[in-house]
């Protein structure tokens, strides 16, 4: 009987215990909580990479394809397309409607096929928005030529660029370097 006794009063937890368990849990709580506050910043961080990735593609696929690759940015500020153009077509105005859209080869963007991201359809980016884009030229495109080269017009070196990307507390700009198409990346303070 005193056996059982002494179980059943050793099967409950001494304040002591509660008191470093309640502790431990809110030593984790406090290294925890920022970062998940922080998930814009994760957001903002993904939606640059992936900008600086479909730049890098639009360069080997212009050098592929042996042709023009275009990358319009939306003026809502929503994303990005990647269009293919021609001698014929390189000062046509984008038109949404009417352009032809590179192909996707992950088949990831829209159910596959048209290369366009858009910040509003895809649920990893929607805190975040085009907010700059700024082009020597003045327009809203960055075009690569056959060399993977930026152009103004064909056989035209382009200028440099810069895209400025935003979640409303942090912004990240991408810079293209002109006439090689290097790209940097910065966060905008």
């Amino acid at each position: 009987m005193i056996n059982r006794l002494s179980n059943s009063v050793r099967s409950a937890y001494t304040l002591g215990e509660m008191v470093i368990v309640l502790t431990i849990l809110g030593i984790a709580a406090t290294l925890l909580i920022p970062h998940l506050r922080d998930r814009g910043d994760t957001e903002i961080q993904a939606a640059a990479r992936q900008l600086v990735a479909d730049i890098s593609w639009a360069q080997c696929d212009a050098v592929a394809g042996q042709g023009f690759r275009r990358l319009h940015f939306y003026d809502d500020g929503r994303g990005w397309c990647l269009v293919t153009v021609d001698d014929a077509s390189f000062n046509t105005a984008f038109n949404e409607a009417t352009a032809i859209y590179a192909d996707d080869p992950w088949r990831t963007r829209r159910g596959g096929g048209d290369f366009i991201v858009n910040f509003v359809d895809d649920t990893r980016f929607q805190t975040v928005q085009i907010v700059d884009v700024t082009t020597a030229e003045g327009g809203r495109d960055l075009t690569f030529d056959r060399l993977g080269g930026t152009v103004a017009a064909p056989g035209l070196g382009a200028g440099a660029a810069s895209v400025q990307l935003s979640d409303g507390m942090d912004t990240w700009q991408v810079n293209v370097a002109p006439v090689t198409g290097r790209v940097a990346v910065a966060r905008v303070e």
